[in-house]
């Protein structure tokens, strides 16, 4: 991305916060709407990716039906993109009332047991909006990571964007953010990372909808290390304004095993949950990247 690019980007971005989050809540939906279809009908690189994503997810699927899944995605990554813009502007009310999970207890048990606890999801509907509603409705921050974006500029307003909802964010690279987690969760706290797509091509290869993939080693070498409860988390979307999702079971670390086992089988279990929760609602699955393994060679094709 040249410097005019990145600026660009920054400017546009800057934009949505500030002009977005001044919409009527119909207003903007409408926005969000109209630009994914836009988007779903020029069927760029993105698209493109997506549509092949769900090939794994619904295997079955004509391509009549992938075409209404990737237009019905594009359409919840925007609803995504039109909810972060205007979330700093919603009350607290608002946030308590946006997000409807089930099977919370895990999480508010997990908080109470003061033994640290790791929340793990994928790239569905509105992370960020599940991260406000925790800050908010639960009265607990947590610690967060983010990956350092082109421009600088652009990470420092999501970091600040993501700091303003609660959440303590420390950047992907540079080494030490591991540590502060760990010492974030032997203090008992509260941390959440995104983790079905490996940025660091080093991670663990598990088996995600019948093919190989990789996937961060963090959630499982934390539990493993600090005792804590690695809990997966899914979302998704319905008709209505509200957000749902679902706190997974505790995902336990093996009993036997070297580290590289026990993390190789924490890691396959967490491919196992987000699997669940993404095929249950595949349009919410918000993977616009090349994912498999067998993708990742750039002669094949949109990334």
């Amino acid at each position: 991305m040249t410097s005019a690019q990145e600026r660009l980007t920054d400017a546009l971005y800057g934009l949505g916060w500030s002009a977005v989050k001044k919409l009527p809540e119909p207003a903007a939906v409408r926005l969000g709407r109209t630009v994914a279809d836009l988007a779903w009908k020029r069927r760029g690189k993105g698209v493109q990716r997506l549509e092949s994503n769900y090939a794994r997810v619904v295997p079955d699927a004509s391509p009549e039906r992938l075409a209404e899944l990737s237009r019905a995605g594009m359409r919840s990554y925007l609803r995504y993109w039109m909810e972060s813009f205007r979330l700093p502007a919603w009350s607290a009310e608002r946030v308590k009332a946006g997000f409807e999970p089930k099977d919370v207890h895990h999480l508010t048990d997990g908080i109470a047991s003061g033994r640290g606890v790791i929340l793990a999801l994928p790239h569905m509907a509105n992370w960020d909006l599940a991260g406000a509603w925790v800050t908010t409705k639960l009265e607990t921050p947590f610690t967060t990571v983010a990956e350092r974006l082109k421009p600088e500029t652009l990470y420092d307003r999501f970091v600040a964007y993501r700091e303003g909802l609660g959440m303590e964010v420390l950047p992907h690279s540079g080494g030490t953010a591991f540590g502060t987690l760990a010492r974030r969760l032997r203090d008992g706290g509260l941390i959440c990372l995104v983790a079905e797509r490996d940025l660091s091509a080093s991670g663990v290869e598990v088996k995600f909808f019948g093919e190989t993939t990789r996937m961060p080693a963090g959630p499982a070498l934390l539990a493993q290390q600090t005792g804590a409860l690695l809990l997966p988390v899914t979302l998704w979307y319905d008709d209505s304004p509200v957000m749902k999702g679902r706190v997974h079971p505790p995902v336990e670390v093996p009993e036997s095993g070297d580290r590289a086992e026990k993390t190789s089988v924490i890691t396959q279990a967490l491919a196992d949950a987000f699997a669940t929760g993404i095929a249950d609602h595949p349009e919410d699955w918000h993977m616009l990247q090349r994912l498999w393994l067998a993708d990742l060679d750039p002669s094949k094709g949109p990334s």
